[in-house]
């Protein structure tokens, strides 16, 4: 008898979690199901009925739902979020039941009232990476709800997803601002005095989502041009990507970045030939400033983002010094598939996953772009980052010799290439935590001189001045370093580390959990507040935050973390332990 034939059909499905749910029940086991029960019954499951979704299965802490359409799913998501945090303002942060969510587009396999396959998987992993509170979503499903759903979806890109074989690209949707009792958005910016620019990611026009690497990569190759102009304030990477898939208001964009220029374009290519256009626009009153548009080779389009840089430095005005006259080209190879390939591993380590997964992932980007172009410096720089990001995460089994991995790519890429700036920042980062603070002071500022522009510089030299015991000039230039880059979470770190050593512990906790709302698994940022909390003599708090922190690494020891932080001052190590102990959490 023939087998019978696997019943399929194409769905949207989402994966719904509650954060946190063994925390809660340790805290209040009959409370936190009277809670949730009431949640459901009043709340989720009538929202799910009213979009049409069919509850395929309860757990104890999340649910599974089938929805015949992608803006039906979305759409039920955002209202659950939203009134979830309209109902719940007044619960306290340790008690308050969220909820992360999933949702994907794809083909599900029928076994009775059950739905199986990899439309189901990547659904429930993209909810695993989804924040607190939040809603992330394939790109399938983005494609299918773009100009149909009242939201904001930002670009959160590829993401390897355990077991699923293929990286698939996310999007997280703005819900808007948090309850009144999170930490608030930033304040609009002000102008600096100097000119400043945001570069908004290109418009990917080729009809190919393979190509999106592509034109992300001219892009950001045009802001690292033009950051090393002293003259002018530029945007990182980082933080004029949130941008990306949504509908742009330049007006708002210079708002919130405090830029009074913002540059917009596209990139269209097919076979061997490539179209960028460009334009140049007054965030304060939307005027056309510059536009243009080059037709070009395939393999002339390195010389095309040099000329647009020129050309946009020409339209602001800028005087160059003679050293930038000279203007070194952003990428140093002629093989465009080698700084695709280089792209894709900083992409991966910059993000703010970070695991064994992206250490393995981003180490292949950057292997393979060597085999590409042997001579190219900056994939050897992105190695010495991997290996000294494994040395002080333990990721690999080999972790223990990842130390001398990363010295020695770092001088690979040095004795390749002295004028890149992020090989230098790499060596920084590597020589300070070996405490040779002369080497990575003269790493950090060549770094600076080749781009003052370059957040990830910036950070280092700040951080070098906060293992130094100098938290004072930590704190300026960690300042710059989100000034520049304000959506990128690490630097947040820091700044709050700076003012933890300083003795200002109130700013340190607002810092701390600033980064923590925005990058809710962070392990060292709670161990810190926890020790902040601590010395505030806020010890309940404190304990509440270390169970926040076991529960997303239970194998989390301070004492082994805290003991690789390179402080030159063995007191400015102690007084993290300190904290700890204050809150009675001394291991």
């Amino acid at each position: 008898m023939a087998e019978e034939r696997l019943r399929r059909r194409l769905a949207a499905i989402l994966s719904a979690d509650v954060v946190g749910y063994s925390r809660l029940m340790g805290l209040d086991e009959a409370g936190t199901l009277s809670h949730l029960n009431a949640l459901r019954r009043e709340l989720i499951d009538p929202t799910i009925a009213a979009h049409a979704g069919r509850i395929v299965k309860l757990m104890g802490d999340g649910a599974l739902v089938e929805f015949a359409s992608a803006v039906d799913a979305v759409t039920c998501a955002i209202e659950i979020q939203k009134r979830l945090r309209l109902r719940d303002t007044g619960d306290s942060s340790a008690t308050r039941i969220q909820f992360r969510i999933g949702i994907n587009v794809g083909d599900i396999i029928i076994e009775g009232e059950d739905i199986l396959g990899d439309g189901v998987n990547i659904a429930a992993r993209i909810e695993g990476i989804a924040e607190a509170g939040g809603i992330s979503i394939s790109e399938d499903a983005w494609r299918q709800v773009q100009g149909k759903v009242a939201a904001n979806f930002v670009d959160a890109g590829e993401q390897t997803l355990k077991n699923i074989t293929r990286p698939v690209r996310v999007y997280r949707l703005d819900l808007g601002p948090k309850p009144a009792s999170d930490i608030e958005p930033s304040p609009a910016q002000a102008l600096p005095d100097t000119p400043s620019i945001a570069v908004l990611p290109f418009q990917n026009m080729s009809g190919d989502p393979e190509q999106e690497y592509f034109s992300d990569g001219i892009s950001e190759d045009i802001i690292t041009d033009l950051s090393k102009a002293s003259e002018l304030l530029v945007i990182a990477r980082n933080s004029s990507f949130t941008y990306k898939g949504k509908p742009v208001d330049v007006k708002r964009v210079g708002r919130e970045l405090g830029v009074r220029y913002v540059l917009e374009g596209s990139v269209r290519k097919a076979g061997n030939r490539v179209r960028v256009t460009g334009q140049l626009i007054d965030a304060a009153n939307g005027a056309h400033i510059w536009a243009d548009r080059f037709d070009r080779e395939l393999t002339d389009i390195f010389a095309v983002q040099d000329e647009l840089t020129r050309q946009i430095i020409s339209a602001l005005q800028i005087k160059l010094s003679e050293r930038e006259r000279a203007f070194s080209p952003a990428v140093f190879t002629k093989n465009p598939d080698a700084h695709d390939f280089f792209l894709k591993g900083r992409g991966l380590l910059f993000g703010n996953k970070r695991d064994r997964e992206i250490f393995e992932q981003s180490v292949a980007c950057f292997k393979r772009a060597i085999e590409l172009d042997p001579d190219y410096a900056a994939p050897y720089a992105g190695l010495a980052f991997a290996y000294h990001l494994d040395h002080q995460n333990r990721w690999s089994n080999e972790a223990g010799a990842s130390r001398e991995l990363s010295l020695a790519y770092v001088g690979e890429s040095l004795a390749r290439d002295n004028k890149d700036p992020f090989s230098h920042t790499a060596a920084a980062l590597i020589y300070y935590f070996g405490k040779d603070f002369e080497r990575a002071s003269r790493e950090a500022d060549a770094a600076l001189s080749l781009n003052p522009n370059y957040a990830w510089a910036v950070n280092a030299r700040g951080t070098l001045h906060l293992y130094l015991g100098e938290p004072a000039e930590a704190i300026r230039l960690l300042e710059r370093a989100i000034r520049l880059d304000p959506a990128q979470q690490q630097h947040k770190h820091f700044l709050g580390a700076a003012y933890f050593v300083s003795g200002d512990y109130e700013t340190a906790a607002t810092l701390f959990k600033e980064r923590i709302a925005r990058t809710p698994n962070t392990d060292l940022t709670r161990a810190y507040l926890a020790s902040t909390l601590g010395h505030l003599g806020r010890a309940d708090e404190a304990r509440a935050i270390w169970r926040e922190l076991m529960e997303i690494n239970p194998k989390y020891s301070y004492v082994e973390h805290v003991g690789r932080l390179p402080f030159k001052n063995p007191a400015d190590a102690e007084r993290i332990v300190e904290g700890l102990r204050k809150a009675g959490l001394a291991e």
